[in-house]
């Protein structure tokens, strides 16, 4: 994928839709190109996190232990952010993505993070957009399993 084609892809992205291309470039620029085959973890839920990935191409499952395994929560692709919880945060993996497919991506650093999010406080209310919508979809999953166990129960 040659810059102008990152470029692009960065400026698909949710969260950096709002930042100038200049900018852009330079962010592909420093980022690493990582890629990961079919069944390769991308994180691991508990390890430490110091690097979110923005998937370029490519398909990923979100994994999270239950206790009695793991239950496949989300499916992610192209223009998707992930591990930024554990980097904004400083708190563990809060699940293991697993590629699906070939899947190339963007990594940055938590410094590489913070300092977009810092020039470009815009980036942070779209962060603040995607976590809340994460939040709400995980309420309502937690609200269905409520349910089912209460039926199960009665």
């Amino acid at each position: 994928m040659s810059m102008e084609e990152e470029v692009r892809a960065l400026s698909a992205v949710p969260i950096l839709a709002n930042i100038d291309v200049a900018k852009l470039k330079l962010l592909a620029f420093i980022s690493q190109r990582v890629t990961f085959h079919p069944g390769e973890i991308l994180c691991r839920q508990g390890d430490e996190g110091d690097t979110a990935f923005i998937i370029l191409r490519g398909a990923c499952d979100v994994l999270v232990d239950s206790g009695k395994g793991e239950k496949k929560v989300a499916e992610l692709g192209k223009n998707d952010i992930v591990g930024e919880i554990a980097v904004l945060f400083e708190v563990p993996r809060t699940a293991t993505v697993v590629a699906t497919a070939a899947t190339e991506t963007l990594s940055l650093s938590r410094d590489q993070l913070f300092t977009l999010m810092r020039e470009f406080p815009e980036m942070s209310f779209d962060i603040m957009r995607i976590l809340a919508q994460r939040l709400e979809r995980t309420t309502q999953d937690l609200a269905a399993l409520r349910s089912q166990i209460a039926n199960h129960a009665a």
